[in-house]
């Protein structure tokens, strides 16, 4: 089986499988991704390869990452993540950074990143879906941490829990780079 031929078929079982778990009916999916109830079918049935932003709008609609939908692998499995694979989000010239480690479906999307800011850094996030939970470990320096307007100095070696369906966001406001490792669990689609 070619490589396109295996991803074809993944996505299909996985769509179906996810699809259920929601309780979507097609015509549900449909309207939630802005997908056709036809490419929806034509998906399941393994007879088109969609576009990329297809795929993305699909997964978004289920709540599920694209990798979680194009996954091959089955039964209960350990994944490993080398550095290599790891998914840089955004960089900055000085050196600041985000990167998706790893992320897992466990009643809602859960990932976990590893972050870096360079002196006087920050980035903001929207506010997450309602019963979004976020922890952070800070490794080096001092994070500061800016919850619903409201700042939270987080030094090397102290951890933090907060709901983040409100506006929030990370600084390092002090003179050497800071490093923390944050988890981010994201409810299920209803």
């Amino acid at each position: 089986m070619s490589d396109l031929d295996q991803l074809t078929q993944s996505l299909a079982r996985n769509l179906k499988r996810w699809r259920g778990e929601r309780g979507f009916t097609l015509d549900a999916l449909a309207a939630r991704a802005g997908v056709s109830r036809g490419m929806i079918i034509q998906i399941e049935q393994a007879r088109t390869n969609p576009s990329v932003g297809t795929t993305v709008k699909l997964a978004d609609a289920l709540g599920v990452s694209i990798t979680t939908l194009l996954d091959h692998e089955q039964g209960t499995q350990v994944r490993l993540v080398p550095e290599s694979q790891a998914v840089r989000m955004w960089s900055t010239e000085a050196g600041s950074s985000t990167t998706l480690l790893v992320g897992a479906e466990a009643r809602g999307p859960l990932e976990l990143w590893t972050c870096r800011l360079m002196p006087g850094e920050g980035t903001t996030s929207d506010p997450h879906p309602e019963g979004t939970v976020e922890l952070l470990h800070a490794t080096e320096g001092e994070l500061t941490l800016v919850v619903d307007g409201r700042v939270h100095p987080v030094p090397a070696g102290t951890s933090a829990a907060f709901e983040a369906h409100v506006p929030h966001g990370y600084r390092n406001e002090g003179d050497e780079p800071t490093v923390f490792t944050m988890a981010v669990a994201i409810p299920p689609v209803r």
